[in-house]
């Protein structure tokens, strides 16, 4: 990584996410001041914590007064009953933000965490509208679908062009990182749900359609994603350029579904005539799990703060195979990879030493 000067000053918004916290990990490492937008208490004592209603203007701009930042760094959104809404609340939280810090003249460089649902569009939208071909390249033509992802950056650029700093777009697949309270977060509602059939004596069924699970894919590590960041944030080559994000190795879910019910220790089993989404498998088994926090002595009994069933219902049953091009970071020097099975295994086990989950 390139050096980086103890003069930086981030401020990362939605630093309790799942991207958001590996990022104040690896800012705070190079000695860099982070201040941190979130409801909760972030999990590094070193953010400088501001709690601001993302949804409220005149909050950000009192809390941003007086805030002399030389990076900004999106790593969540606010979401909202559709697309439409989707697109409106979140081109108001990029612009509010922006305008929040215009006085204070001291941007450099700012970052916006977004998906492929920018090849695909919005949830609501999948398969019927086009969808890009894969492996997804950067420089394609957004789909016809409306996208909230769209609008956010179009706000990202107006105010780099206003406010004269440069920006990165990073475009990654499904997140696998360690924080709760998430809604989008895959390797927890996968472990939250094998506790769940494991207490009730069954196997956990794949929750996703055939084309998944014999399809490839890939996925990005929190981590490999904060090191993105900071990378395109420090590096020329890398300024005013949007970014594919993923691990660098590709999979089938028919491959890694039973290496994670082993680690998991759970009869898992593969997709069957009528899909077993976990929104069916699960809502039954939800009280278990305030036996399952008593029997092992776990911090959260409230499995809303750690499941999100509908967000791996929708990863799992999207109607092409997903993965992505990352030719754009090679050329220009990023050469990080992960493996993506030791993601998950590496998580599972950040959480189990956290009582989080189980450990059997």
């Amino acid at each position: 990584m390139a050096n980086s000067s103890t003069s930086n000053i981030a401020l990362i918004v939605g630093v309790t996410g799942i991207a958001g916290t590996a990022l104040a990990e690896t800012l705070i490492s190079e000695n860099w001041t982070v201040y941190g937008i979130s409801r909760n208490l972030p999990r590094n004592p070193k953010v400088i914590h501001l709690k601001i209603d993302l949804n409220n203007s005149l909050a950000i701009h009192a809390a941003l007064t007086g805030l002399k930042p030389t990076h900004v760094y999106f790593t969540t959104w606010i979401p909202k009953g559709n697309e439409a809404d989707n697109i409106v609340a979140n081109r108001k939280l990029v612009k509010d933000i922006f305008s929040g810090l215009e006085k204070a003249n001291t941007l450099q460089h700012s970052a916006l965490v977004t998906g492929l649902k920018h090849y695909m569009g919005p949830f609501e939208s999948y398969g019927t509208k086009e969808i890009r071909d894969t492996p997804f390249h950067e420089d394609e033509e957004r789909v016809s679908s409306p996208n909230f992802y769209y609008a956010q950056e179009d706000e990202l650029w107006l105010a780099a062009d206003r406010l004269n700093f440069t920006w990165s777009v990073h475009r990654s697949h499904t997140i696998i990182g360690h924080t709760t309270g998430n809604a989008m977060n895959m390797a927890l509602t996968i472990a939250v749900a094998a506790s769940l059939a494991k207490k009730s004596g069954s196997a956990l069924s794949f929750p996703g359609n055939e084309v998944q699970w014999n399809g490839i894919t890939d996925m990005t590590d929190s981590d490999l994603l904060a090191n993105h960041m900071f990378w395109a944030s420090v590096t020329d080559s890398a300024k005013n350029t949007p970014f594919n994000v993923s691990n660098g190795d590709v999979f089938r879910w028919r491959w890694m579904w039973p290496r994670l019910g082993e680690a998991l220790k759970v009869d898992f089993v593969g997709p069957s005539d009528e899909l077993a989404l976990f929104e069916r498998q699960m809502s039954p088994l939800e009280s278990l799990w305030v036996d399952i926090s008593k029997e092992y002595g776990l911090q959260n009994s409230e499995i809303s703060n750690l499941a999100s069933w509908w967000h791996t219902d929708g990863d799992l049953n999207r109607p092409i195979e997903c993965f992505s091009d990352m030719n754009n970071s090679r050329i220009r020097g990023f050469l990080e990879c992960r493996n993506t099975l030791d993601s998950f295994l590496k998580v599972f086990r950040g959480y189990q030493l956290d009582k989080i989950i189980p450990k059997y």
